[in-house]
């Protein structure tokens, strides 16, 4: 293979070993004397532990011993990284101790030879539980703080009676309490107030707000037409291909103890492991993460099951290792989206977007997960502009807890929500304005000349150039032509719908100052460790840990660019703290803007030695040097050159280096971006929907993405696929559905209907370039594309299919039932 392998699709190098079964997986593992650590967990989404009999589990051949709460009740509170003012966090025991506050909570720990007897031996646990109310459906868990605003909004206006009459005061009501939540405050009272946790009043986490509410209240009133929607944001679950295990390992002699994990970032679980929960120097734990199957999210956050085996193994003085079960993953994994909002978008008489209003109730589940409290704020709110100019957005969200399985980033995080609910109300709005649903986002499209543009949601978009991209995806679909077949097919009584969505993402977040003024508990820069080794090979050492992304092919692909070193001869290590330079891992498509720009400075200033080393070398002066094709050769004089085996080879002999050098070749760069990065698209879906049974078949998807310069355009494409999988699995099938009791609907792989192949057409991807101007690379990520961009595109082609029958909107996923439904109710 050639230098020049930047930009080029070439197969991924991790393939044959993941896909032939020469990965190494944490289930895989095994060590001398190893035991099995089985979780029993509740069966109640709310109760009180009365009391734990664990004697005759205790008893059973083969099991080492069994654990409580109380046994672990002086390890810490599972931590929650991201604060906001005011904010009430529960404590997050590893194990319950007194209560339980959802199905899956765990209850007791079983050790035991091997994970069947562990298993067996849970079935002689004797637990008693009092049962308590379960709070699950987010409106009516916050009915009793909107009753209290209800009485505060009549004080208000009585009080104010020289200014307002009855009617403005039931005006005011009206606008503060929805039809729909004062149907759950009805419900409330009859049934009572019910708290998740006491600490937490009306069930309620924090309340963020973002952007200026008078001059979005003002624009309201001004407005010539205001679109209203009510969304659900259906809660989805990130089904990796392996699910979550970690194995740990004690050594009594160095009082360390080493944990290999699925993890996403494994310097971020060895901080909050060591520092915030087991109390330990964090250099005597030792994470690492090996081939990872997938993580989509749900690995990034510290769990309980990671502490278990760690205290476990420390306890017992053996190997001890948890290996989730799928079903175990569907309870005990965090979840994504679960979203109730109000969205309200003012326009004028010419179809411009005045302001936009949004209320979101969040649901955060029974417990605060790692960045929980990110999502549904800086990750949501701040993503409410989209690719439009809007002058004023004032948004509302209440964190809400309930007796659910916590809930934090699935792919996307709070990207998918925000592109959702703008999209559903720019198609709705054309319909009602009678606009063609294109014609509407053109009126309202940031223009190229706007860049940097500042949203009115604080954050300052860097480049884009949306409406070539959305140009792009119409000719692709064939768009008149498209609608005209629309228009003959509804004729002979077909469904058909033409359904469009445009989205921007912000990733890499960044910077680190910033996000940490906003709350957060964690950096957002990236490290790099570049090594020439003594035959001029180079060994990469990222922060930035890959679990299934290909970043031992794309970030081999920067480092070879950089220092024109055959692509076969550089190496990419990641995921174990030990030998890595500090990192914050992978998630939120930060990986080749942050993690690639890391890579990019610390080659740089290889380079820069590297130069020095060969003038020396070569009795030039160092200006005269010049890297050429992978040989550092006198300019104008190519006879006259050294290799990089040259140069790695007396880097290291350091028999003849300039006066003053340090032996070695290597580097370590941090790199911290100035701002966020913004890839951007436009995607369109058509489908058909079955008039007797309501069943959606997707007829053809075009995605149009611009993730700025394509490192790798086949990883590029795969990333797409997969995201377009997530989203039209969210829009179609997925739901982790909760009984009014808190019992989970979604059992297995029967009952959480993920996409299969055949579902899913033949995707026609097309792209645009437009580079990031703040990265040495001019990349934006790709990673969540696909799952942001989807969701909108396949519910507006199922509307669009509808609208003439009638139906104006349907909450995910869009069930067969569901569809019928709609279209039966007119």
């Amino acid at each position: 293979m050639g230098l020049d392998t930047f930009g080029k699709g070439i197969k991924r190098r991790e393939d044959p070993r993941l896909i032939t079964g020469k990965g190494t997986y944490v289930d895989n593992m095994k060590m001398v004397g190893m035991a099995h650590a089985y979780i029993l967990r509740s069966p109640y989404a709310h109760a009180r532990i009365i009391k734990i009999d664990v004697a005759k589990a205790k008893a059973q051949p083969g099991v080492l011993d069994v654990f409580v709460g109380k046994d672990m009740e002086a390890l810490g509170s599972i931590p929650c990284g991201w604060s906001h003012p005011g904010l009430i966090t529960p404590k997050h025991p590893v194990v319950a101790i007194d209560e339980v506050n959802y199905v899956g909570d765990p209850v007791a720990v079983i050790v035991a030879e091997d994970r069947y007897i562990a298993r067996d031996a849970a079935d002689l646990i004797d637990v008693e539980y009092d049962p308590l109310p379960a709070v699950i459906d987010l409106e009516k868990a916050v009915a009793s703080r909107e009753q209290a605003r209800v009485a505060a909004a009549h004080a208000d206006v009585h009080h104010a009676g020289a200014h307002h009459d009855e009617a403005a005061a039931g005006e005011a009501i009206e606008q503060t309490v929805g039809a729909e939540v004062k149907a759950a405050l009805a419900s409330q009272e009859a049934a009572g107030p019910h708290l998740v946790h006491n600490e937490a009043a009306h069930n309620t986490a924090f309340t963020w707000t973002i952007g200026d509410k008078a001059k979005t209240d003002e624009a309201f009133a001004k407005a010539a037409h205001v679109t209203t929607l009510r969304i659900r944001n259906n809660r989805i679950q990130a089904s990796a291909i392996e699910p979550r295990a970690a194995l740990a390992s004690y050594d009594a002699a160095s009082e360390g103890i080493t944990l290999w994990m699925t993890s996403q970032n494994p310097h971020i679980h060895r901080l909050l492991a060591a520092a915030f929960v087991l109390g330990i120097p964090e250099h005597k734990l030792r994470v690492i993460a090996p081939d990872v199957g997938g993580g989509f999210g749900s690995k990034i956050f510290v769990y309980g099951e990671e502490i278990i085996v760690v205290w476990a193994s420390r306890k017992l003085g053996v190997p001890v290792k948890w290996a989730s079960e799928r079903r175990e993953a569907y309870i005990s994994d965090a979840h994504g989206r679960d979203h109730v909002t109000t969205a309200e978008m003012a326009f004028d008489a010419g179809g411009r977007i005045t302001g936009l209003r949004v209320k979101t109730l969040a649901n955060l589940g029974a417990y605060l997960s790692t960045f929980s409290t990110a999502v549904p704020t800086y990750l949501y709110g701040t993503l409410l502009s989209g690719q439009y100019d809007i002058p004023t957005i004032f948004c509302e969200v209440l964190g809400v807890l309930t007796n659910t399985v916590p809930v934090d980033a699935v792919r996307g995080a709070g990207r998918p929500e925000a592109t959702f609910l703008l999209e559903r109300l720019m198609d709705t709005a054309a319909r009602e304005l009678k606009m063609e649903p294109t014609a509407i986002r053109r009126k309202n499209f940031i223009q190229p000349n706007q860049f940097p543009y500042q949203t009115a949601v604080a954050l300052q978009y860097d480049s884009g150039n949306y409406e070539v991209a959305l140009d792009k995806a119409l000719e692709m679909v064939g768009y008149a032509d498209l609608r005209k077949q629309q228009a003959e097919a509804r004729k002979q009584g077909k469904l058909i719908g033409i359904g469009v969505s445009t989205y921007l993402e912000a990733c890499g977040l960044a910077p680190s100052a910033l996000v940490g003024s906003l709350g957060a508990g964690a950096g957002q820069w990236e490290s790099a460790l570049v090594r020439v080794m003594p035959t001029g090979t180079i060994n990469v050492y990222t922060g930035s840990h890959s679990h299934g992304q290909g970043h031992e092919t794309t970030f081999a692909q920067v480092v070879s660019r950089e220092l024109g070193v055959p692509y076969e001869n550089i190496n990419i290590l990641h995921g174990d703290t030990e030998t890595l330079p500090y990192g914050w891992g992978t998630y939120g498509s930060r990986s080749a803007a942050v993690g690639g720009s890391a890579l990019v400075k610390a080659s740089q200033r290889v380079r820069e030695k590297a130069i020095k080393i060969a003038a020396h070398l070569l009795e030039a002066n160092e200006a005269d040097v010049e890297l050429v094709e992978g040989k550092f050769q006198v300019k104008g004089a190519p006879s006259r050159s050294k290799s990089w085996f040259d140069i790695g080879l007396q880097s290291h002999l350091a028999h003849n280096l300039p006066q003053g050098m340090e032996p070695g070749l290597e580097f370590t760069a941090f790199y911290d971006p100035s701002n966020f990065v913004y890839p951007f698209g436009a995607h369109i879906c058509v489908t058909e929907v079955d008039a007797d049974t309501g069943q959606v078949q997707i007829k053809r998807f075009i995605a149009v993405d611009d993730c700025g310069n394509r490192i790798n355009p086949m990883i590029i494409d795969g990333q797409v696929h997969g995201g377009l999988a997530c989203g039209i699995g969210q829009a179609l099938y997925e739901e982790a559905a909760y009984t009014d009791e808190g019992q989970p609907l979604f059992g297995s792989m029967m009952d959480y209907a993920l996409p299969r192949a055949h579902f899913l057409p033949s995707f026609e991807l097309g792209h645009t370039v437009t580079p990031c101007p703040h990265n040495p690379l001019g990349v934006k990520g790709i990673g969540e594309t696909g799952a942001i961009g989807s969701p909108p595109a396949v519910v507006n082609s199922v509307v669009d299919a509808l609208a003439h029958l009638g139906v104006t909107h349907i909450d995910m996923p869009l069930t067969p039932e569901k569809v019928w439904r709609a279209m039966n109710a007119m």
